[in-house]
């Protein structure tokens, strides 16, 4: 699908390898253009060559013209997540200071089910026969408490060598005050086991936390060789295709940073394709939905992904785990607070011996992928779900490119749901979407109701190809005032990552106290932390629009435990008014996360942060508007709803719905990435932007459908 915008760039691309499709979204000349194709498990890159050839065909040019044309290109990918998950990553040693081997182990002594004792304690990322323990300790003050031992060293390397380690993380105790002696084993390293990636904790992530900072250090070096590989490869393929211009990938924080630099420190690529949907999902709020707080739920293929975006603020954490909080394991660095849960379009529904139904977290992935694939899937899952109930067209899924068997839907959902539940055809499959439709409002709720947050108050937008099938049920379960479905809402984390900055964080930690700050000391981290971003600035930000340095402090009242994050009003403190305001801006934000403050204290300072953004251009500073308003003759099909059984719906082609034109359901909106289910009482609109703007329901004395008014959002 074609997006015309009012000015244009030069060519961008933007690629998001998901567990089912990989997503490409190209921006030439103010126009954006769609496209998808099945993602490669064995060999990511693949897909994303695959891709590009589908959207050259389509501008009937070659994928070396096409890709010499492109200045920039964005990659985001689960690569590293997943390794994780399944255990894919580089053989890691962990060196730590002798008499703390345990770090990884015992963590932060929290527990998810405290008194369920049937739940195995958790395994520490790096194993026990992989941690060794190094002579020498630095105090908290930064005083050499025992020098290193550089002999024990040589002699621990030895054995590294003999257990074949492909990779190392170092964590030493107070590394963060004094780094002498980790600065010094990675000399060592360097001269002993060249070409072994390792990772320095105070470099990477100087975090008092000895867990956090230990288990980001381990993380990090895990990945080194596969992300290393990962990248290499994907430049040098796409390079041997004819590309010339600049390599981007996206990281958790929500931003992009040059492909050598996520190489260097692989962690930030962690959880990085999910961080990007709400990044689009604020701007198609505003622009379509006149709010500032939005529902962001990105539906692909395996997953479903859900933000809260509130008061125009994309949402953060600092307790980003991966897999179950206090069973998987902790990166120790902020990231988009984004909840993940295995409800897809490629979910698998199955019945348990009990006779319960079930759907995911299995996936049938692109590899079989779903029965009606037509590639060896068996089962069925909540895409074949949807052909049977007459939502998708099987000869125009993505357009036509994949024909899908309805046949084959058919027998998977009779012999896997409905014989079991004794339930006829079109009740198993409603059951199946109607299930996947609860997890997603508990995914919600997650992050709305269970935060104090109501749902009523927030727009619900709808991304993913998978989005549209049931998001009217999910906005009428929730009270959501309407619904938008984003004009590329089909590749959403792609396009989030064409509007994205090229930004990083750096920190330091530095203590001190309000009662008796210390100016000097403070500033002086400060002008480091200025300097890096500066260098920054100078380096990868080079040629960006314009850049912006924010400065930060990580406090907390005196004897708690956990620190909150305040912005700084400047770069120094120059007078008592100054330590005053941060004062101030700490009591605020207690009292916003906690409901209440203590103003009567002092605090206490621990860490200092500076976060350096550099603007790119983007699409999104611009108003989308269609390059095709032709209206095509209305189409119609037979479909099932629940509480009306077999009815006949409206069927409209997405491109050619006019800007203003409103359908009432029950009505179909398909386009040649996705399908739109407008349940019956609900209501549709083109937007201007070409978006979707979907009322779940009338408010009470209007008619229902009628066109959106400023009040309604």
């Amino acid at each position: 699908m074609g997006v015309r915008c009012q000015k244009g760039n030069g060519m961008r691309l933007s690629t998001d390898v998901g567990g089912t499709f990989t997503d490409l979204v190209m921006e030439e000349d103010g126009q954006l253009r769609m496209y998808k194709a099945l993602t490669t498990p064995e060999d990511p890159v693949i897909g994303v060559l695959d891709v590009l050839n589908v959207a050259a065909s389509d501008c009937s040019t070659s994928v070396e013209q096409l890709l010499g044309a492109c200045e920039i290109f964005v990659h985001a990918t689960t690569r590293a997540t997943n390794a994780i998950l399944t255990g894919d990553t580089a053989r890691t040693a962990f060196l730590t200071t002798e008499g703390h081997p345990d770090i990884l182990l015992l963590r932060e002594g929290g527990r998810k089910e405290p008194f369920n004792y049937t739940v195995p304690y958790p395994n520490p990322y790096v194993p026990r026969s992989l941690t060794f323990e190094i002579p020498e300790r630095i105090g908290s003050e930064g005083e050499i408490v025992k020098p290193l031992d550089e002999t024990a060293v040589l002699a621990v390397i030895e054995r590294l060598k003999k257990q074949e380690i492909q990779a190392i993380g170092v964590c030493l105790l107070w590394s963060i005050v004094n780094p002498v002696h980790e600065r010094r084993l990675g000399e060592l390293l360097d001269r002993e086991l060249p070409g072994i990636p390792y990772t320095l904790s105070h470099k990477l992530n100087p975090s008092i936390r000895e867990y956090r900072r230990a288990s980001s250090t381990c993380i990090d070096a895990s990945l080194k060789p596969l992300m290393g590989t990962y990248l290499g490869s994907l430049q040098s393929r796409l390079m041997q295709a004819g590309f010339r211009g600049r390599l981007l990938t996206v990281t958790s924080l929500g931003s992009v940073v040059d492909a050598a630099h996520l190489a260097e420190a692989p962690i930030h690529s962690v959880k990085s394709g999910p961080s990007m949907a709400p990044v689009a999902g604020r701007f198609y709020a505003v622009l379509d939905g006149n709010s500032d707080t939005a529902i962001v739920a990105d539906t692909g293929g395996t997953s479903y992904d859900v933000s809260l975006v509130r008061r125009g603020s994309i949402p953060w954490t600092r307790e980003t785990w991966l897999g179950e909080p206090f069973r998987g394991h902790m990166t120790g660095f902020p990231s988009v607070d984004v909840r993940s849960i295995g409800a897809g379009g490629g979910s698998i529904a199955w019945v348990d011996q009990g006779g319960m139904l079930h759907v995911g977290p299995r996936s049938a992935g692109s590899t079989p992928g779903p029965a009606c694939y037509g590639r060896g899937g068996e089962y069925p899952t909540v895409t074949d779900a949807a052909l049977v109930l007459g939502y998708i067209d099987p000869d125009y899924f993505l357009g036509g490119a994949i024909g899908l068997d309805v046949e084959a839907a058919i027998r998977a959902i009779e012999a896997h749901v409905g014989a079991p539940l004794g339930l006829d055809l079109h009740e198993a499959a409603s059951a199946i979407l109607s299930l996947s439709t609860e997890s997603m409002i508990h995914a919600i709720e997650d992050v709305t109701i269970n935060q104090g947050i109501d749902p009523s108050t927030a727009v619900l937008i709808g991304g993913g190809g998978a989005g549209g099938l049931n998001a009217v049920r999910i906005a009428r379960r929730l009270g959501c005032p309407g619904v938008v479905i984003p004009a590329v809402g089909a590749t959403l984390s792609a396009a989030s990552a064409l509007m994205s900055d090229l930004s990083t964080e750096y920190s330091a930690t530095y203590f001190t106290t309000s009662a008796d700050f210390e100016f000097d000391s403070v500033n002086s981290t400060l002008e480091e932390l200025e300097g890096r971003c500066v260098a920054f600035i100078n380096g990868p930000g080079t040629g960006t629009l314009e850049h912006s340095i924010e400065y930060f402090a990580e406090a907390r009242y005196p004897h708690q435990i956990w620190e909150v994050e305040v912005p700084i009003g400047s770069s120094r403190f120059s007078s008592s008014e100054d330590v005053e305001h941060l004062v101030a801006r700490l009591h605020a934000a207690h009292e916003e996360l906690f409901a209440f403050s203590d103003p009567g204290s002092e605090i206490e300072i621990v860490t200092w942060r500076a976060k350096v953004t550099c603007r790119l251009p983007r699409a999104s500073e611009i108003v989308l508007v269609s390059d095709r308003q032709v209206h095509a003759k209305a189409r119609q099909r037979r479909a099932w709803f629940p509480d009306r059984g077999m009815v006949t719906a409206m069927v409209e082609i997405l491109e050619t719905m006019p800007v203003g034109h409103v359908v009432h359901g029950p009505c179909i909106v398909e386009s040649s990435f996705t399908t739109v289910v407008v349940d019956p009482g609900a209501s549709v609109e083109r937007m201007a932007s070409g978006s979707l703007w979907i009322r779940p329901s009338a408010p009470a004395g209007s008619r229902a459908g009628s066109k959106r008014s400023k009040a309604d959002a």
